[in-house]
């Protein structure tokens, strides 16, 4: 008795149709808590910079491929945890996850090296903040649908929440018990995105497709019966018994009719499997939709370079400033607060409008490009603070929602984003992986931490060329696709005026000539 109760607890929840709320409450309280344990861990690790470089005796772009390693891994390995979750289900590959996040960061404070963090940081717990983060925000998309941009919007704010009360708590917090017990204390935390993982039933969504199938075949089969009747009742085919001895071959009719539904239907059945087993020869290939997803990637590829790199580097640029450094560290946390509203912000205006959602992604995209300009010039302490909260706010507009935006029919549609997650992320691995050293280079040539972000402004203002070029790659899909489906509309409607014209199938009328031949029977 105990374990339909187990199932029923951990088993997949099936509805008729995307839930909106249900158990996908649940799921949003996990995500908001993976962001926690993810995002907001990974950006607020620019504490320890300093006392790293110290440390190994390191330069910053050493030091800078610590995170770097661990974003790259984080993306390169997308396709990975989307073939595992697929395979194994969403549940163990986070919870997977979650050990070895906790691993890694807790292996870190062991190290002896920048090397060895290479590894322990970079590999092992990019590995895990990879397996847990995107088959949660994946499975998240799959209950929600007219609000899933204000859920995740909402629930991704867990990443803003972290950086807020983690970069002043961890700065206190090493100058007691060192940076090294610091990770320590970071990677048991993390360990309780564990528990959260159990929180991801899968869920089936149950049209009854079968039923509809049924009615559709019994409505074939009525319609064929009727054509047939038809068809003899114009051609004037006629029994009459012969020498034979046949008298009557109603019943033999009615098996010719019944054999030729069956075969036609047989036929009928074996093209549309053969159809959705391969691809059709008479449907033309569509590249304007893989340019879409193309140029979407090439997007998420160069906005990346400005998604960690100022995290990264805002302490240090703070103090080369002149800010004193107990106040350079709030820094992070204005960054934080501004962010959570930027998250909340973006999901309500998106449920408004009535434009395309890209369009509104590509306006916070160009207003960051700006910010982002903005901090290379800046030079007293209120500027950079309002400079902190700008960048903050638009980055949350549009860090929540460039990932389930795939989802929307603007770029892929929600059937294809499972397939195509994996593969978005794993492009913005690059970019990731390049951009903090990238700075660090940057810092170490001109001794002038406001070049790191003029390089992130420079991403930015590619992704949102590229961000522009979605729109109008889509719509010329969406044009050859119409014209396409009328051209099969018309030619569909061509044969239907063919069949109700009053010609008989040429191969059922032979048929039934070669069977009353065989008979004896005379036709008339």
């Amino acid at each position: 008795m105990r374990t339909p109760n187990f199932q029923r607890c951990l088993g997949p929840n099936v509805y008729p149709g995307v839930p909106e709320g249900g158990w996908g409450w649940a799921v949003a309280a996990a995500f908001f808590w993976v962001e926690v344990c993810t995002f907001g861990t990974i950006k607020s690790l620019g504490v320890f910079l300093q006392d790293l470089m110290e440390e190994f005796g390191e330069s910053n772009s050493r030091v800078s491929w610590v995170f770097s390693i661990c974003v790259f891994i984080f993306s390169f390995t997308a396709p990975l945890s989307t073939m595992l979750s697929n395979r194994f289900g969403f549940r163990p590959v986070v919870m997977m996850g979650g050990v070895l996040m906790s691993l890694g960061t807790i292996t870190s404070s062991f190290s002896s090296s920048i090397n060895e963090m290479y590894i322990t940081m970079g590999i092992v717990s990019g590995l895990g903040y990879c397996f847990t983060f995107l088959p949660t925000i994946t499975i998240l998309a799959q209950y929600f649908s007219s609000r899933r941009a204000l859920v995740t919007s909402v629930a991704s704010s867990g990443e803003s929440f972290a950086m807020f009360a983690f970069a002043p708590a961890l700065s206190t917090l090493k100058e007691h018990i060192g940076w090294r017990y610091c990770l320590v204390v970071l990677g048991i935390f993390q360990a309780s995105a564990i528990g959260f993982g159990l929180l991801l039933r899968p869920i089936i969504i149950d049209t009854e497709p079968v039923k509809e199938g049924k009615e559709s075949e019994s409505l074939h089969f009525k319609q064929l019966q009727t054509a047939l009747e038809l068809e003899n009742e114009q051609t004037g085919i006629s029994i009459s018994s012969e020498d034979s001895g046949v008298t009557s071959l109603s019943t033999s009719n009615r098996d010719l009719r019944t054999a030729g539904a069956e075969n036609k239907a047989l036929m009928e059945w074996e093209v549309q499997d053969k159809q959705s087993m391969e691809p059709s020869l008479s449907t033309p290939p569509q590249p304007s939709q893989d340019g879409a997803f193309i140029w979407y990637s090439l997007f998420g590829l160069f906005a990346t370079l400005g998604f960690f790199t100022p995290q990264l580097y805002i302490i240090e640029l703070s103090k080369s400033r002149g800010v004193e450094p107990s106040w350079a560290t709030y820094m992070l946390s204005v960054m934080a607060v501004a962010e959570i509203f930027g998250r909340l912000s973006i999901g309500v205006v998106l449920n408004k409008v009535h434009c395309r959602k890209t369009l509104v992604l590509l306006g916070c995209v160009v207003l960051l490009c700006l910010v982002l300009v903005a901090f290379t010039i800046v030079w007293e302490f209120w500027g950079l603070v309002v400079c902190c909260a700008l960048y903050g706010y638009f980055l949350g507009t549009v860090a929540s929602i460039h990932v389930p935006m795939l989802a929307e029919e603007d770029v892929v549609g929600i059937q294809k984003m499972s397939s195509s997650v994996g593969v978005y992320i794993f492009i913005q691995s690059f970019a990731g992986l390049a951009g903090p050293p990238l700075g660090g280079v940057l810092v170490d040539v001109t001794q002038n931490y406001s070049a790191a972000f003029f390089s992130c402004a420079v991403g930015m203002g590619l992704s949102a060329i590229c961000l522009a070029l979605v729109g109008p790659t889509k719509s010329g899909m969406c044009q050859r696709q119409s014209r396409h489906e009328e051209a099969g509309r018309s030619a569909e409607e061509d044969e239907e005026m063919s069949e109700d014209s009053g010609q008989p199938d040429f191969l059922e009328v032979d048929m039934v000539r070669q069977a009353a031949d065989q008979d004896n029977v005379s036709v008339i």
